[in-house]
C-alpha cells in the first residue's frame, strides 16, 4: 500500500472496519439483547457509510445506509435484534467487502435488501425489544449550529450529506449564515465559508447528532444546544455543551473518556504506524544479508590477530543480533488475529450442517511470523470443516448418547521452544480406525495383513484421495483437502499429529516454526559437506566412538539414560563415499514420536542461519527444508528433520537386512 494512495488506504481501514463488524454481528447472535454490541456495529456501519461516500465510493454508501438504517431501529428499540437479521447483515457484510473491492454484481446486492426488509418486517411483528437506552422525552429538540473547517470539501466532506443525515433524525429547520463569505474576488471555490444553523425537533439523543459529524468534529464549529419545545415536555435545563467554539474542539465540562472515536483514533495513531508488508519483508531481506556479511568478517577477524578487527567485529556482530531480533519482533503478529477469522466460518457451518457448534479459543496471545499465519489460513479451513462435517453429531445422535446437544470446536495455541503447536480439537464421534483401515486397504496404501502403528494408521486420512465419509457433500467428502494440509504444514517446515478417541472426539496439533527467515541453528560436518540442524529441535550432542559405532551395527540404537534411542548415520544416507571421522557424535533430535539421534562426523557450532528457498531444480530433494550461505560464501543445506527421519528409517531397516 502506498502511503499517497488514499484510495488503498481507505481500502485498509474499510477492511478492518468490516472485520470489526463481523466480530460485533458473531458475538451480537449469541447475546441479541446486549446493547453495546448493537451500537458497536451501528458505528461501525456508520463510519463505512460515511467514509465511502468521502471516498467516491457511492454504492457502497448507499449500500451501507440501508443497514445502518436498519441497525438504527434496532438501537432505538423499534425492532428487537434477532438472529435472521444478523444473519442477513452478515451476509451484507460480505457485499460490502465485495463493494470495496469494486466488484460486487447489483442484483446480489438487492437480493440481501430485499432479505433485510422481510427480517426487519419479520421482528417488526414479535414483540418488540426493550428499549436499548433510556427515551427522552416526545417532544423534545436540539439547536444545532455548525460550520465546517475552511478545507473540508478539498478533503472530501461534503456538507449537503450532513444535513441529510440531520433531516433523517426528525423535523429538520435550517438556515444558512453567509456572514463570513468572502468577496467574490477572494472566494475559492474549493472553500467551504458557510455555517448553519439547525433546529431538531422529535426523538433524538445528543449522540444521534454527534454521530453524524464524527469524522469532522475534531476541527470544525459545533454547538448543541437542548430545546425546550412544549414547557410540560421541556427536558431540565442544562448549561449548553458546546463541543467548540474555535477550529479547535474545545475541552468538555465533564471528564473525557477514552470511549469516543477521537480518542480511539488518537491512541491509535500513537500507539502505532501502518508499514506496508512488502516493506517488512524488503528490510528482512536486507538483514539476513547483513548476518551473512557479519559471518564472513566474523570468520576473517577470527583468523588473523588483529585484535581492533576482533574487537569491531564482535560490536558488529552484538549489533546485527539485535537487530535480528527486533526484526523478528516486527514480523510477529497474535494468532488470534487468524482465530478470529474462524468465527464466521463455524457460523455458517453450524448453519449449513444444521448442528449447534460452540466455538473456543485460547492462547490467542500467542505470537507468529507474519508469513507463517497467512499460509495457515486454508489448511485450517480444511480442518475446521472436516471436525464440524465429519466429527461432531448432529444434536439428536449427541443427545442419544448422553452428551450436551452443542458440539465444541477449540482452537488453541503456546510457544514450545522455537515452535508454535496450534491444535484443533472436537468432542464428536472420534475417528473409526476400522473404517481408516478398510479405506486405506482399498485404495492400495496398506496390506490387508500389514502391521501398522496407531500413529500411522491415523496418519492415513491425509493420503492423496482418501476419505471416509459415507456421502460427499457440498463442505467436505471428496478427499481433496486434508493430504493438502499435510503438505501445506510441512512446506513450513511443520508437522501435523492426530489423536483420537472414538466416542469422545479429536485433537490435532500442528507444531509450526515461528518464523521462516531466520533461525539458529547447529553447523555440522557430514564427510565433506556441511548441514544446518534447526537448534529448536536438537536436545543434546554425545559422542560416538569407532568401537560404539561398530558394535551398533546392525542395530542402530543407543542406550542414553537407561532408554533406547534410534540413531540414523546420515553419512550413509547422503552417500558421502567417506571413511567416518575416529570420534563421531549424535545429534539427538526431537520428534512427535520420541527422540532420534544423527550421527555427524563434527560438530562445528552454533549459526544464525539465513533460510534461502532451494532451486526449482532441488525442490524435490525432501530431506532439505532450505539452504544458507556460510561466512566462507560455500552453501549449506537446512535439514527437515520430519522428512529425514522418515525416509531414514526405511532406508535403516534395509541396512540391517543386507547385514
Amino acid at each position: 500500500m502506498s502511503g499517497d494512495d488514499p484510495i488503498a488506504a481507505f481500502r485498509v481501514e474499510a477492511g478492518e472496519v468490516l472485520d470489526a463488524v463481523e466480530q460485533g454481528l458473531l458475538d451480537l447472535g449469541h447475546d441479541l439483547g446486549n446493547v453495546d454490541l448493537v451500537n458497536a456495529v451501528f458505528r461501525g456501519l456508520h463510519t463505512l457509510k460515511g467514509s465511502g461516500a468521502m471516498f467516491g465510493f457511492d454504492a457502497l454508501a448507499g449500500f451501507t445506509h440501508h443497514c445502518e438504517t436498519a441497525f438504527d431501529r434496532v438501537r432505538k428499540g423499534q425492532v428487537p435484534a434477532t438472529a435472521a437479521l444478523v444473519s442477513v447483515i452478515l451476509s451484507a457484510q460480505d457485499h460490502m467487502r465485495a463493494l470495496v473491492d469494486g466488484d460486487a454484481p447489483r442484483a446480489e446486492g438487492n437480493a440481501i435488501l430485499a432479505r433485510l426488509q422481510a427480517a426487519i418486517d419479520e421482528a417488526s411483528g414479535a414483540t418488540p425489544a426493550a428499549p436499548t437506552a433510556p427515551v427522552t422525552a416526545k417532544r423534545t429538540g436540539w439547536q444545532v449550529s455548525f460550520k465546517l473547517p475552511v478545507d473540508a470539501m478539498a478533503n472530501g466532506t461534503n456538507p449537503l450529506m450532513l444535513l441529510d443525515e440531520l433531516r433523517e433524525l426528525g423535523e429538520a429547520t435550517i438556515a444558512a449564515r453567509t456572514d463570513a463569505i468572502p468577496p467574490l474576488s477572494q472566494l475559492v471555490p474549493t472553500e467551504c465559508h458557510v455555517g448553519w444553523d439547525v433546529t431538531l425537533i422529535g426523538d433524538i439523543k445528543r449522540d444521534d447528532i454527534e454521530d453524524v459529524f464524527i469524522f469532522v468534529m475534531d476541527d470544525m464549529e459545533l454547538t448543541i444546544e437542548p430545546l425546550a419545545v412544549d414547557a410540560e415536555d421541556a427536558p431540565a435545563v442544562a448549561a449548553p455543551i458546546v463541543v467548540a467554539e474555535e477550529p479547535v474542539m474545545a475541552v468538555p465540562t465533564a471528564a473525557p473518556t477514552t470511549d469516543g472515536p477521537a480518542a480511539r483514533s488518537t491512541a491509535k495513531a500513537e500507539e502505532s504506524v501502518r508499514v506496508p508488508a512488502g516493506r517488512l519483508d524488503a528490510l528482512m531481506d536486507r538483514v539476513g544479508e547483513l548476518v551473512i556479511a557479519q559471518s564472513r568478517l566474523s570468520q576473517l577477524a577470527h583468523r588473523g590477530q588483529d585484535l581492533v578487527l576482533r574487537s569491531v567485529s564482535e560490536e558488529i556482530e552484538r549489533l546485527a543480533g539485535e537487530l535480528r531480533e527486533t526484526m523478528m519482533v516486527l514480523r510477529m503478529v497474535p494468532v488470534g488475529s487468524l482465530f478470529s477469522r474462524f468465527r464466521r466460518l463455524i457460523h455458517d457451518l453450524s448453519r449449513d450442517t444444521g448442528k449447534t457448534i460452540e466455538f473456543e479459543t485460547e492462547g490467542e496471545a500467542t505470537e507468529v511470523d507474519k508469513t507463517v499465519i497467512e499460509r495457515l489460513f486454508d489448511p485450517m479451513v480444511h480442518l475446521i470443516r472436516n471436525s464440524c462435517d465429519h466429527g461432531l453429531e448432529t444434536p439428536d445422535d449427541r443427545a442419544a448418547v448422553g452428551k450436551p446437544a452443542a458440539g465444541t470446536v477449540r482452537l488453541a495455541a503456546h510457544q514450545a521452544g522455537g515452535e508454535v503447536v496450534i491444535t484443533i480439537r472436537d468432542d464428536g464421534r472420534g475417528i473409526n480406525r476400522a473404517r481408516v483401515r478398510a479405506k486405506a486397504e482399498a485404495n492400495g496404501l496398506i496390506q490387508p495383513d500389514q502391521a501398522l502403528s496407531d500413529h500411522d494408521l491415523l496418519q492415513m486420512i491425509f493420503a492423496p484421495g482418501f476419505s471416509t465419509a459415507a456421502t460427499v457433500t457440498n463442505l467436505s467428502g471428496r478427499g481433496v483437502g486434508m493430504d493438502v494440509v499435510k503438505r501445506t504444514i510441512e512446506g513450513l517446515r511443520g508437522s501435523i499429529d492426530v489423536q483420537s478417541t472414538e466416542g469422545e472426539g479429536s485433537l490435532i496439533a500442528l507444531r509450526i516454526p515461528l518464523t521462516l527467515a531466520i533461525i539458529d541453528g547447529l553447523l555440522v560436518r557430514v564427510g565433506t559437506g556441511r548441514y544446518v540442524i534447526p537448534l529448536t529441535a536438537v536436545e543434546e550432542c554425545i559422542e560416538l566412538s569407532l568401537e560404539d559405532d561398530l558394535r551398533h551395527r546392525g542395530r542402530s540404537l543407543i542406550t542414553l539414560r537407561e532408554k533406547l534411542v534410534p540413531f540414523l548415520r546420515l553419512r550413509e544416507m547422503f552417500a558421502t563415499d567417506t571413511r567416518p571421522d575416529p570420534f563421531q557424535k549424535i545429534v539427538v533430535v526431537a520428534t512427535p514420536q520420541g527422540r532420534v539421534g544423527l550421527v555427524v562426523d563434527q560438530i562445528i557450532g552454533n549459526h544464525q542461519t539465513v533460510i534461502k528457498p532451494m532451486s526449482a531444480l532441488h525442490q524435490g530433494a525432501a530431506t532439505f527444508a532450505g539452504a544458507t550461505i556460510l561466512g566462507d560464501g560455500e552453501v549449506a543445506l537446512i535439514l527437515d528433520i520430519a522428512q529425514l527421519i522418515a525416509l531414514g528409517q526405511p532406508h535403516e531397516e534395509t541396512l540391517r537386512a543386507a547385514g
